[in-house]
């Protein structure tokens, strides 16, 4: 175990995961206010598919969304619903299974955002 670094609670039973900075459920937080704020993107939206490291199956990526991980998230799950398929989001970069980047580069221009296709 290393020393000199206070270990505490990661998960509890009655209240679930524990933020490692304020002690209390995620669901009660005190610090989370500046860490949802963060922005991810640079808001040079970009759309590519990808197939790299994925068993040959194709996924269609947007980046650079100015977004904080929250609203990222909801625009996330729009855009999944629009393409009737799953994907995920994570480290700023939304995932959408299948190539769908005309139907996801329309849907983000309608929706105000000024989007880019790159890649082959």
């Amino acid at each position: 175990m290393k020393s000199g670094k206070t270990t505490g609670l990661v998960y509890s039973t009655e209240s679930g995961r524990m933020c490692p900075d304020c002690r209390r459920a995620l669901g009660e937080c005190t610090c989370k206010g500046g860490q949802s704020a963060v922005i991810l993107g640079d808001g040079k939206v970009s759309v590519s598919r990808q197939t790299k490291g994925r068993g040959g199956k194709c996924v269609t990526v947007v980046k650079g969304l100015a977004l904080d991980a929250i609203a990222l998230a909801a625009l996330g799950k729009q855009l999944r619903s629009a393409c009737g398929s799953g994907g995920t989001v994570k480290d700023g970069v939304i995932e959408v299974q299948g190539d769908h980047c005309e139907l996801v580069m329309d849907w983000l221009t309608k929706q105000g955002h000024k989007p880019k296709r790159t890649g082959g």
